[in-house]
């Protein structure tokens, strides 16, 4: 790369993943230019429309993200999705490389009969819905049920269970949008029972995560002393752990199970060794109770802990089931994907041609769809840092294809020629001012756009011709 052609470096995505792979390559390379194309109307993926919206510190996380799409050498196409307003070959012949960041939107399925009832759920278009992700706020949820359940005991788990006994005062320090909390508020759950298929030991929620569920205003928190004790096996796997967080985890739970449960409207029930094995439909055809199975908990001979059912059966009144069992990424056309890990092949995130193992050079893959939905919002730091290494290391080996046009504004005639209306870090940054502002009238964090017409509104443009 020269002075007159910098480094030109397309990043898919404008989540957690995509902006740290932005920060690495401004940090390294003064000739470098990047586009981030986001296929939503605004920026930051799952931090705006994944992390709970009473988590506001946890949001906190893009004031470092802002200052990166205001850099000179960073220009944000937001509401343009690349698929389908782009296609990849339109990125490669205008870059030198392209960093695929979009994350995992798909949820895994329990592979249960019943999965498809009415009122079954995955857990990833609820937490979507209350966050006002415009391809969910039309999704249908029945919150005039009495109980509910959630499959799963990671932290997204955990914030739906705590997201559906909010009290009113609680959703309104939120940002969540009007809509979600209007249900929320005339919603009749009063039971939520979170099931775990393994022991505290095994459980993926994280120990400040469910904590919060013994401090609601509104809600207790039930766990079964002898659900919370744990098998030989699982007590030898904590001590042999050198996470010691892992142990005080496991000691809060066995607390929290020993101590007597206050008296209050709601009830939220932490279950551990216990599986769904078929969600059952009531007279009017939607989901009304959860068959499940208790399980014991034995040494794997792969390692580790595995679960087996151990004969017993119950049957949990359940009138909305929310599967949290992990997301999924989805392809990006022009990219290979093994459809069964979710993730698009690489080796450190250069993209690699199944068949051969082989490099594609030019073609790069960070965060959830490099390595699966795992980790937290700062683990994608560490990992967009060693995608943008393998990049450089590339780049400065002369490895990188030239593209046949490189330069910048060819991007935007390309657009303006397929007659997509993008948004700019400008747009943006007024979006959310008007947000803010509006938030700050009713003393909330912000009140979310949900619609992109409604963004062109308020920027002042006209929607495009359906």
């Amino acid at each position: 790369m020269t002075a007159a052609v910098p480094l030109r470096v397309a990043v898919i995505g404008s989540g957690p993943a995509a902006m740290y792979t932005v920060e690495h390559l401004l940090a390294a390379r003064a000739d470098v230019s990047v586009d981030v194309f986001e296929r939503l109307f605004a920026p930051y993926g799952l931090v705006r429309y994944g992390v709970a919206p009473d988590h506001q510190k946890i949001k906190g996380v893009t004031r470092a993200f802002e200052p990166l799409l205001h850099d000179p050498r960073v220009r944000l196409f937001a509401a343009v999705d690349v698929g389908r307003d782009l296609a990849f070959g339109d990125l490669a012949r205008r870059h030198h490389a392209v960093v695929a960041a979009a994350g995992a939107r798909a949820d895994r399925r329990m592979g249960i009969p019943g999965e498809d009832l009415p009122g079954s759920l995955p857990a990833t278009a609820f937490v979507a819905w209350y966050n006002g992700h415009p391809d969910f706020t039309g999704l249908a949820i029945d919150l005039q049920r009495e109980s509910a359940v959630v499959v799963g005991v990671g932290n997204v788990a955990i914030d739906v269970a705590r997201i559906l006994v909010l009290t009113p005062d609680e959703l309104l320090r939120t940002d969540m949008p009007r809509y979600a909390i209007d249900a929320l508020e005339a919603g009749r759950i009063r039971e939520v029972h979170i099931l775990g298929r393994r022991g505290p030991a095994q459980a993926a929620f994280t120990a400040p995560e469910w904590k919060e569920l013994t401090t609601l205003a509104g809600a207790a928190l039930r766990i079964d002393p002898a659900e919370a004790a744990l098998d030989p096996a699982s007590a030898a796997e904590v001590e042999r752990s050198p996470d010691r967080t892992l142990a005080r985890k496991v000691q809060l739970i066995q607390e929290i199970a020993a101590a007597p449960v206050p008296c209050r409207p709601r009830t939220i029930h932490l279950r551990f060794c216990v599986s769904p094995v078929e969600l059952l439909p009531g007279p009017d055809g939607a989901v009304a109770a959860v068959r499940a199975v208790r399980n014991r908990l034995v040494a794997s001979p792969a390692g580790g802990i595995a679960a087996e059912p151990a004969g017993e059966e119950e049957t949990i009144p359940a009138g909305l089931v929310f599967r949290s069992v992990g997301y999924r990424g989805l392809p990006i056309p022009g990219l290979p994907f093994d459809e069964r890990l979710g993730v698009i092949p690489n080796r450190a995130g250069r993209v690699i041609d199944p068949a051969s193992g082989a490099p594609l050079p030019g073609r790069y893959v960070a965060g959830w769809l490099k390595r699966g939905p795992t980790g937290v919002i700062g683990t994608n730091k560490p990992d967009a840092a060693e995608t943008v290494r393998c990049l450089l290391d590339d780049a400065d080996a002369g490895r990188l294809p030239l593209p046949p046009d490189p330069d910048p504004a060819s991007v935007e005639t390309l657009l303006r020629a397929r007659g997509v209306q993008w948004l700019d870090c400008s747009d943006w940054q007024r979006i959310d001012e008007l947000e803010r502002a509006a938030g700050a009238r009713e003393g909330r964090p912000r009140i979310k756009f949900t619609a992109l017409a409604a963004v062109l509104e308020a920027l002042g443009r006209a929607a495009p011709a359906s």
